[in-house]
């Protein structure tokens, strides 16, 4: 369960995980001739049941987020959030300094007032707020994120930011399958299809598991060394020594035979 809402979670920021199973596709990737083409197949995607898919395009294209069924950004919530933060931080410190840790007694005056201290309630509500709004921009965005699968693609890394519309259809969907997607994208339109792995997570998986070879070999032997009471090294001595003795065997005997 959280497994599937971590993955949902980042599925929203645009952040899919590969498919180990299927030899760590990350997803279908399809290219549409105009923005048009692509926010169609933007409809038909979502039409077809599926969540977990993006498009890129060299500029916002008007609609697109309806297309995609997105609904309306989040950001402004962290920008509530941040600007509550600064105006509470705000009243905070003056009343702390002001009445609590240096009170000063200036003609009878109270030693808090909220209307004098409106101007930095406010500065600190508008700095907040704009953090806030920027966190928010890049959380939900999923950035900074220096890598993507999709920069493996030769076409989409020429084409993304100059004169290509492109689909991707990311293979951590539930109940995926290679096959239909990349049908689903060629019957709508797409004028290429290709299939994109997370070689990354390939990597990393075929280190893992060589790693996991090598500590199975070094606990195989540690096992016979525990079971024969003698290390590697003795071992290794043993059988040499054995091996110049065979040697040695083998040459008198072949001595005798030349003296015969």
């Amino acid at each position: 369960m959280l497994k599937r809402l971590l993955r949902k979670i980042k599925a929203s920021m645009g952040i899919y995980e590969p498919r180990a199973e299927d030899g760590y596709v990350y997803g279908v990737l399809a290219e549409y001739p105009d923005p048009g083409a692509l926010m169609h197949a933007a409809e038909e995607v979502r039409e077809a049941g599926y969540s977990h898919f993006d498009t890129f395009s060299p500029f916002p294209i008007h609609g697109m987020n309806r297309a995609m069924g997105l609904g309306n950004s989040q950001v402004g919530w962290f920008t509530l959030g941040g600007g509550a933060t600064g105006l509470l931080i705000g009243y905070l410190l003056q009343w702390w300094t002001s009445a609590v840790d240096y009170p000063l007694n200036i003609s009878g005056k109270p030693f808090f007032a909220v209307e004098p201290s409106v101007p930095i309630m406010f500065e600190l509500t508008i700095l907040f707020a704009a953090f806030g709004a920027v966190a928010g921009m890049l959380a939900l965005n999923g950035l900074p994120r220096p890598y993507n699968p999709l920069f493996f693609s030769e076409r989409f890394s020429n084409k993304a930011s100059d004169d290509g519309f492109f689909l991707m259809i990311a293979a951590s969907e539930e109940g995926f399958d290679l096959g239909e997607a990349r049908g689903l994208l060629n019957r709508i339109g797409a004028t290429h299809t290709e299939v994109l792995h997370d070689r990354d997570a390939r990597e990393a998986a075929e280190h893992e598991g060589s790693a996991y070879e090598k500590i199975s070999a070094e606990d195989t032997t540690a096992a016979e060394e525990r079971t024969t009471g003698e290390s590697y090294h003795q071992r290794r001595r043993r059988e040499q020594d054995s091996d110049d003795l065979e040697g040695g065997a083998a040459g008198t005997s072949k001595e005798e035979a030349i003296g015969h």
